[in-house]
C-alpha cells in the first residue's frame, strides 16, 4: 500500500534490534566500484551496472492504431513480463516517419500491466512507445524484509524493482523505429516512486512523469531522531526518492496530483516537489480518485511534448 515513513512505523518496537545489527559485517557502500553490479553510496544512493537485457517480442494484439507485444525478459535472476505498445508508424511519400519517443510506464502497488493499458494506450495515441510490465509483487512493497536483506549484504526487491525499470529502458533504446535520445520514465503511485529513481540513475534519460506519488519522508524522520542507525540510514534512503531529486537535474521533473487524492495526500507531493531542483513542474487536478484521471491528459501532452522535443 502507498504508506509514507509516518503512516507505517517503519522503526516499530522489537524490530530494531540493536546487538543483532552490531554483528553485522556486511558493507555495500562503493559496491559497484569494487567490482559488484549493485551498492549504495554511504549518501544512500542505489549504484548499478546495467547491462542490456535479452528478451522476446511477441505480436499479441494488432489494430488499426497500435501493436501489442508480450515482451520477456529476464532481470536479477528473475523473469519479467511485460507489455509493448507501439503506434502504427505512418508512411509519407514512401518513406517510414522519423523514430518516436519511448516511455517506461510504471505501474502503481497491486496493479497488472494488463490494467495499465488505458493508459497506455492514451499514452501511445499520442506518438510513444510504452513499456509497462508487473512490477515484482505487483509493486507492493516490504520496507522490513527488504532492511534485513540490506544488513545481511542481500539486494534488496525494492532495488531490484529499480533494475527492472532500467531494463525497459534499455529495451526501447534497442528497437528499430523508436529514438534512443527521446525515453522516458513515467509512473503511477508506487511506480511513480520508482521512475524517479530509475530516471535519477538514467543519465540517457529525457525526464519523468510522477503522478501521484511523492517520497517517504526519510530525512524529516532523522531529523526527528527516529531513525539514527547509520546502515538503516542509507537503506531507507536508498527507497526513498527525495534522495535522488538532486540527480535528475538539469532533466525536467513533471508531478501530477490530485488535491482530492484519497491515497496520498497532496501535502505530500508538495514536500517532495520543494525539495526537487528546477527544472520542475507540479500540475494539480481535482479528481476524487488516487492515480491517472483524464484530467490530467492536458497536462500529460504538454509535458511529455517537451521533453521529447
Amino acid at each position: 500500500m502507498e504508506n509514507r515513513w509516518t503512516a507505517v512505523r517503519w522503526l516499530a518496537a522489537g524490530f530494531i534490534i540493536a546487538a543483532f545489527i552490531g554483528m553485522l559485517l556486511f558493507s555495500n557502500i562503493g559496491s559497484v566500484s569494487k567490482g559488484k553490479d549493485w551498492g549504495v553510496t554511504e549518501d544512500g544512493l542505489l549504484e548499478y551496472s546495467l547491462s542490456a537485457p535479452e528478451y522476446s517480442l511477441r505480436p499479441s494484439e494488432n489494430t488499426s492504431n497500435s501493436t501489442l507485444y508480450e515482451v520477456g525478459f529476464t532481470s536479477r535472476g528473475e523473469q519479467i513480463a511485460g507489455l509493448l505498445r507501439t503506434p502504427q508508424l505512418k508512411k509519407e511519400g514512401g518513406e517510414q516517419n522519423k523514430s518516436i519517443p519511448g516511455i517506461v510506464l510504471l505501474p502503481g502497488a497491486t496493479v497488472t500491466k494488463e490494467r495499465e493499458q488505458g493508459l497506455a494506450k492514451y499514452l501511445c495515441g499520442l506518438g510513444y512507445a510504452i513499456i509497462t510490465l508487473d512490477q515484482r509483487n505487483l509493486g507492493a512493497t516490504n520496507p522490513q524484509a527488504d532492511l534485513q536483506m540490506f544488513l545481511q549484504g542481500m539486494e534488496p526487491t525494492e532495488h531490484k524493482m529499480v533494475y527492472d525499470a532500467l531494463a525497459c529502458a534499455e529495451i526501447l533504446r534497442s528497437l528499430p523505429g523508436i529514438d534512443q535520445s527521446l525515453i522516458i520514465y513515467a509512473g503511477e503511485s508506487n511506480g511513480g516512486r520508482i521512475a524517479i529513481i530509475a530516471c535519477a540513475l538514467d543519465a540517457k534519460a529525457r525526464g519523468v512523469v510522477a503522478i501521484s506519488t511523492s517520497g517517504y519522508g526519510t530525512g524529516a524522520a532523522i531529523a526527528a531522531g527516529e531513525l539514527s542507525d547509520p546502515k538503516m540510514i542509507r537503506f531507507y534512503r536508498s527507497i526513498d526518492p527525495d534522495t535522488y531529486l538532486g540527480k535528475i537535474t538539469p532533466r525536467k521533473l513533471v508531478m501530477i496530483h490530485s488535491l482530492n487524492d484519497t491515497v496520498i495526500p497532496y501535502e505530500y507531493a508538495e514536500q517532495t516537489y520543494a525539495k526537487a531542483f528546477q527544472p520542475k513542474i507540479l500540475h494539480t487536478v481535482d479528481c476524487a480518485k488516487h492515480g491517472y484521471c483524464t484530467k490530467m491528459n492536458a497536462f500529460l501532452e504538454k509535458e511529455l511534448r517537451g521533453m521529447s522535443s
